[in-house]
């Protein structure tokens, strides 16, 4: 008898307790820069120092941090369930944890590609500085999805999307696009779990929806507990 299909998609909240900062502060900057500078083709073409140097301090500080209790409890979900995860995050912590199925909307930091050939893509989890190229000379980048660029994985991940027979949403508002489409996908009357300490969804928005207002640390180990260890 198959595993049931659990999709779970996943945002910057679900990494926030493993000391991962969250992509933006109130004031719309990114470490104190306006991620226009930091996170877009235009701001690479300006700066590429400057770029390269702030996905070297993210690399750096992912290789310092561990899951937490929200990612180990999705890995453990895999005795009983189908798990695939649909994450907008760039960190490995999910595939950390024991995740076996992960795909990156966003791309991914401790990968990097050529400027040139976006298909040339290599595991790093050095510093990339200006002269790292690919074997045709051509200058390396962080494998990550930029403002403006589209999102390579999004169709994947609908598809995905629509094989789920239970939903959870973890960490993430559903607002920016084109990730947020992602929950028109599942089909209807698929069970939905919003986990968010600030919740900006209701019950009433989607049939069959349940909002646990918890951070995911709490509130994954918790969902997994009151009802997924005795799913039928």
């Amino acid at each position: 008898m198959p595993k049931p299909k659990i999709v779970v998609l996943t945002g910057a909240g679900m990494s926030a307790e493993s000391g991962l900062k969250t992509f933006r502060d109130e004031n719309g900057l990114w470490e104190g820069h306006d991620v226009m500078e930091v996170a877009s083709p235009q701001g690479f073409a300006r700066n590429p120092e400057l770029v390269l140097e702030f996905y070297n301090q993210r690399r750096r500080q992912l290789l310092e941090v561990i899951p937490n209790a929200g990612h180990k409890a999705l890995a453990e979900l895999e005795q009983d369930f189908d798990v695939s995860i649909v994450t907008q995050n760039v960190d490995n912590l999910h595939e950390k944890a024991g995740s076996s199925y992960v795909v990156h909307l966003h791309g991914e930091l401790f990968k990097v590609r050529s400027t040139v050939n976006e298909n040339h893509v290599l595991d790093w989890k050095k510093d990339l500085v200006l002269g790292d190229t690919d074997d045709k000379g051509h200058q390396l980048r962080p494998h990550i999805v930029w403002f403006g660029e589209m999102v390579p994985m999004l169709e994947t991940a609908a598809q995905i999307t629509q094989q789920a027979e239970i939903l959870i949403i973890v960490g993430t508002s559903m607002q920016v696009y084109p990730a947020a489409s992602l929950i028109h996908y599942a089909p209807n009357k698929t069970p939905i779990y919003f986990i968010d300490p600030k919740p900006n969804i209701r019950s009433s928005d989607f049939e069959n929806l349940t909002v646990i207002p918890k951070t995911a640390a709490e509130g994954i180990p918790e969902l997994v507990e009151k009802f997924f260890n005795s799913w039928p």
